[in-house]
């Protein structure tokens, strides 16, 4: 090889290393803003207040609150499915099937939500259409469901999310293990707390379920703080890759 052949090929290599990089880090930042975007949803807490009045549904007043909480979680929704798109080309390179277990679980998260975002708005429509004393029992049965599907959408699976995604993470050390770990001690607390919801050991919203949800909602917020400020660690994971990694087309080995 020539000097020239030499110099051409270091350029080369250069630009690749640049690419990669700056893929990387558009990534973890896009997963980042992702994961901060989840946190939008929490003032739901006291927006859906009103729908488990026992007279929701006969009552007065504007369901704006309701409805504005409904758009809140179907950003949710959408957000948690762009994390584990974002984070997919990076994580298959530690384990494919994990990988796309993740985004089949961040699928499955959204629906849920958008189920119970969709049994929200049927209960304002009720009430909007201007539904007498028969129609309570159906509105109690309506914020039955949604408090079923919110138990099963955002407390059983973050768990799932959070042990697949842990799980790559430990393994790959693309962010420092603390964080992993720390995903893994919130979703035993938040099966946990589901259990007890589940079986009637506890309130769904209470100061204790708060408190379970705590550690798995810190180690969401700061892995999106992390990844947007810093990205990912040098990793084995990382080593060699292209631009083209990042399309989502299947690997093929030989």
């Amino acid at each position: 090889m020539t000097i020239t052949d030499r110099e051409a090929e270091q350029t080369r290599v250069l630009a690749s290393n640049r690419v990669r990089m700056t893929s990387l880090r558009k990534a973890a930042l896009i997963a980042g803003v992702f994961y901060v975007l989840t946190f939008v949803s929490i003032p739901t807490l006291l927006l859906y207040q009103s729908m488990h009045e026992a007279d929701y549904v006969i009552g007065s007043g504007p369901d704006t609150p309701m409805l504005f909480g409904g758009l809140l979680e179907m950003i949710v929704g959408l957000a948690g499915i762009g994390t584990a798109i974002a984070l997919y080309p990076v994580l298959r390179r530690q384990n494919e099937g994990l990988a796309l277990g993740l985004v089949a679980s961040r699928i499955l998260e959204a629906a849920a939500i958008f189920i119970g975002v969709a049994t929200v708005v049927t209960l304002a429509t009720l009430r909007q259409a201007g539904a007498g004393p028969d129609a309570l029992i159906t509105g109690q049965a309506l914020a039955a469901f949604y408090d079923g599907v919110f138990l099963v959408g955002q407390a059983f699976i973050p768990a799932v999310n959070a042990v697949l995604l842990g799980s790559l993470l430990y393994k790959s050390r693309l962010v420092p293990r603390i964080l992993p770990l720390l995903g893994f001690v919130g979703a035993t607390l938040i099966v946990a707390s589901f259990a007890a919801v589940m079986f009637d050991f506890m309130d769904r919203v209470s100061p204790l379920t708060g408190l379970l949800a705590l550690p798995i909602a810190t180690w969401e917020f700061s892995l999106g703080v992390y990844l947007i400020v810093k990205g990912f660690k040098p990793s084995p994971v990382t080593a060699g890759m292209t631009a083209a990694d990042f399309r989502f087309a299947p690997q093929v080995t030989h």
